[in-house]
């Protein structure tokens, strides 16, 4: 656990102290997105740390015997503190998701640091405003924008924290429709500005993905689930390219030339990737994974720097996908 998430989060309990509503470890819990053991180490250590007078009876819970006290000054470094401001510019790539609530924690944290700003440790920021820095000079750029509605969102991060199994609405692109299942999420995964939601899907009954940005609909339902213990998310994720996870994993060959070989080389595809070296500068890239629409999109990517050499199902996806778009082009027609 970081020093920063960890100061954060006793931020938040001390703000929820002192909001007037009965506090429980549990409801702190939570509350800040943890386990009743976590809570009960950070309220052992505002106790023990920084002398908290924090008194707990069956009637008040948790409470603060002596409302004067304040949180001391927080030595939270400056690198520590731009990761932070960093990470409110980068979620701004989903429209906004949680950018306001991080906001608000820099700014509650600021104003328990030293002088705001100031170099707090060797190399420090000196008084420059880390957030103007992060506004002004550092700009992360994911692509298309990702429209996630906000309470949609909200209710996948409770189904999956909780293990408690969702109703979804969802829309399928590929097919161009809308399906309704119940759905027991394992996880959240965040490829390339896609968030895709992981877990095993009652009406296909097998693990699937579903991007979060095409859910229509979800609701919370009032069922608790245990993933399948046979499954591992890593060795899950390993096994695909990208995010198309049907089919068994094969293995890929593919040969790229000396101009877009460095474009490749600079790269970790996949973790089961391997890269020969040609004299001529070209290179020949191999790894094993499922997934073979998504690597033909990937591959087709390259144009005329990259070819299929293995599987044969792959090298026959990407021919047949460019005479069509040759045919295409030659006769102004659109094929389906």
């Amino acid at each position: 656990m970081s020093k920063s998430r960890q100061l954060e989060r006793l931020l938040q309990i001390d703000n929820l102290l002192r909001g007037g509503e009965r506090q429980t470890t549990k409801t702190l819990a939570r509350a800040c997105e943890v386990s009743d053991r976590t809570m009960s180490d950070d309220l052992t250590f505002l106790r023990d740390r920084y002398q908290a007078p924090l008194m707990f009876s069956r009637k008040r819970g948790w409470y603060y015997t002596d409302l004067t006290w304040r949180l001391p000054s927080i030595p939270l470094s400056s690198g520590e503190l731009l990761a932070l401001t960093l990470g409110s510019q980068m979620l701004s790539g989903y429209t906004g998701l949680y950018e306001r609530e991080l906001r608000d924690a820099l700014e509650q944290l600021a104003k328990r640091l030293h002088p705001p700003f100031a170099p707090l440790s060797k190399g420090g920021w000196g008084d420059i405003d880390l957030q103007q820095l992060a506004d002004e000079r550092m700009v992360f750029g994911v692509g298309a924008q990702t429209a996630i509605d906000p309470d949609i969102w909200r209710i996948v991060v409770e189904g999956t924290r909780s293990r408690r199994r969702l109703w979804v609405r969802y829309f399928a692109a590929s097919k161009r429709e809308v399906s309704e299942r119940e759905f027991d999420p394992y996880l959240i995964h965040v490829l390339r500005a896609n968030p895709y939601l992981i877990g095993y899907c009652h009406l296909r009954q097998e693990i699937r993905w579903f991007r979060i940005d095409r859910i229509r609909q979800v609701r919370l339902l009032d069922v608790k689930f245990e993933p399948n213990p046979r499954f591992e998310a890593q060795k899950h994720l390993d096994r695909i390219f990208q995010a198309e996870a049907g089919g068994d994993p094969v293995a890929v060959e593919i040969w790229f030339d000396a101009q877009t070989a460095p474009f490749v080389r600079e790269r970790q595809w996949h973790s089961s990737q391997e890269i020969e070296e040609c004299e001529d500068g070209s290179i020949v890239l191999r790894f094993t994974a499922c997934g073979i629409n998504d690597i033909k999109r990937w591959v087709l990517g390259y144009g005329k720097g990259a070819m299929v050499r293995k599987p044969q199902k792959l090298v026959d996806l990407v021919q047949r996908e460019v005479e069509t778009m040759a045919r295409q082009y030659e006769s102004g027609a659109f094929e389906s």
